[in-house]
């Protein structure tokens, strides 16, 4: 029997980076890598060179524990600077019969592009049809095969900044790499997570990383806003370590073990934290225990107000689409940030809407980790893009020499 072939997504995210095999026959995960990120800042890439030293190290990784040829490479682009810009534009149908081609679609949304970027440093990425026209009556559904003369699109484009995309091609070491295999972390996010019906009710997908938060928006299956701010998780982390006057690592395991952004009924507590036991000069004895206390309700004041001040950026965001409550599939919260307990609660306070976690049901052999929904996503973009990744790719190339020692 031949050796399942694997398809690589990879996710580059502030606190972590994560590389993901799969069998894109059966959507079977084969391997997971997970190692610390460095060089990353809000989600955007500062530093390739750390990136690409990390990503190069995953891989002799795998290398070393598995032998599935590797097929595709998928990886994620993310930060504050993607943003969704909306733009028309109409032709002239260029059959003689009028019939509708897929040269006519395609035509009609490359003049979408033809708009004033405020930035020669920007580029669109990617084109969402919002609406068509045909002869001046609107049409919901692809128009290819239909008959008109005139066919109008209203669309929206993501755009990005050149060095940003430079920078994901950079920490991939530099190997010249087609930007098709480059995916938007919010749209990984929705291909993971969100189903078609939930598309068509009208949705908002908020994932809540470590550096950045991102929030999509979909009704009538279509798009209707995307953003990236700049704030996450770990700006909970600063301020419990501002607020008790702590270190960031001690911070961070206050909020993992007792942290909560809700509050709840009962008696207040006191939290006796222990901090590193010191030993005595004769390492024979240790020192005292020494502990931070603190409040139970002045931690989860701390965190309510953050994640408060993310959600007020969510609703921003949703009020800019007018669906301020009218969205009846809800809010999906994904991500690390998805951990923190009573999220749910607060998010149902404050959205007045459904609330609930959202995992990728997609992929097979994986546990329900919201840390993994955009490296799922990245591998379930794949579907109609087989054919951008053609055998002179020399970052294929490069993975597939990586293991072809190990192929039978």
């Amino acid at each position: 029997m031949a050796k399942a072939k694997a398809t690589i997504g990879i996710d580059i995210g502030t606190y972590s980076i994560k590389i993901l095999g799969i069998n894109k026959e059966t959507n079977e995960a084969l391997f997971l890598e997970v190692r610390d990120s460095h060089g990353v800042q809000k989600g955007r890439i500062k530093e390739p060179s750390e990136v690409a030293k990390i990503i190069n190290e995953m891989i002799e990784s795998i290398e070393r524990k598995h032998s599935y040829p590797i097929e595709n490479v998928f990886v994620n682009i993310n930060g504050s600077k993607l943003e969704l810009i909306p733009s028309s534009a109409s032709i002239s149908v260029g059959r003689a019969d009028q019939k509708i081609s897929e040269e006519d679609i395609n035509r009609v949304k490359e003049e979408t592009k033809m708009i004033n970027l405020q930035s020669n440093n920007k580029k669109i990425i990617e084109i969402f049809p919002v609406e068509w026209t045909l002869d001046g009556e609107k049409e919901s559904r692809d128009p290819l095969g239909m008959q008109g003369f005139k066919l109008e699109l209203e669309a929206m484009l993501l755009s990005v900044f050149n060095s940003d995309i430079e920078a994901v091609i950079d920490s991939l070491d530099g190997i010249d790499i087609s930007e098709e295999n480059i995916v938007p972390g919010p749209i990984a996010d929705a291909n993971a997570i969100l189903t078609p019906s939930q598309k068509e009710l009208g949705v908002a997908l908020i994932n809540i990383g470590a550096g950045s938060t991102s929030i999509i928006i979909y009704e009538e299956g279509k798009l209707l806003n995307m953003a990236v701010f700049p704030i996450g998780s770990s700006n909970i982390t600063n301020d419990i370590a501002i607020g008790f006057k702590t270190e960031i690592e001690i911070a961070e395991e206050i909020k993992k073990k007792y942290g909560s952004c809700f509050k709840k009924t009962g008696q207040a507590k006191k939290i006796n934290f222990p901090l590193e036991i010191e030993e005595d000069e004769d390492e024979d004895e240790k020192k005292k225990k020494e502990y931070l206390t603190f409040a139970e309700k002045d931690l989860i004041k701390i965190i309510e107000a953050r994640t408060c001040e993310i959600f007020d950026f969510a609703q921003e965001e949703i009020k800019k689409v007018s669906k301020q409550g009218l969205l009846p599939a809800g809010i999906i919260i994904t991500g690390g940030g998805a951990n923190l307990s009573g999220i749910v609660e607060l998010a149902k306070k404050e959205f007045k809407l459904p609330v609930k976690i959202g995992y990728c049901k997609e992929i097979k052999g994986l546990e329900k980790d919201v840390t993994l929904s955009t490296v799922c996503g990245v591998l379930l973009s794949m579907t109609g893009k087989d054919s951008l990744y053609s055998p002179e790719n020399k970052f294929l190339k490069k993975i597939k020499k990586i293991f072809s020692n190990f192929a039978p």
